[in-house]
């Protein structure tokens, strides 16, 4: 078994795909032709968005994000954690913790995006001697 999807439940697919493809530099992998549905290529598994509409549509009692009460984050690895936290910045992200080193031997920071989710920046770990 693996790890297929992540489904985001955002008020605007369209507007969801747009600031990850700005903020986090992803491609566009589809939106479905109601623009209900759509997902971006991120590797092995795909993130994708459902409008609440849509999941409310199909029976389901979705929830919005609330970024101050995160049941759940994404995480971003990136080499320059302080220059993709400013790229996020710059497309709408809300700033949640700005960069720091962990005594860990990660760079980690957050955001949240449009929406509420909670959203991680970091480094690899860097094992500390």
């Amino acid at each position: 078994m693996k790890l297929k999807y992540a489904i985001l439940y955002v008020k605007n697919v369209p507007a969801a795909l747009a600031f990850y493809e700005g903020a986090f530099s992803l491609t566009r992998k589809m939106l479905h032709e109601g623009g209900d549905y759509g997902e971006l290529d991120t590797g092995q598994t795909i993130l994708a968005f459902s409008s609440l509409a849509l999941m409310t549509d199909l029976g389901k009692s979705p929830q919005a994000a609330d970024s101050t009460r995160p049941t759940f984050e994404i995480a971003f690895e990136s080499s320059n954690v302080c220059q993709a936290l400013s790229r996020a910045l710059e497309n709408g992200a809300n700033l949640i913790q700005d960069c720091r080193e962990e005594p860990w031997g990660q760079t980690t920071a957050y955001v949240a995006d449009p929406d509420g989710f909670l959203i991680e920046i970091c480094s690899p770990i860097t094992p500390v001697a």
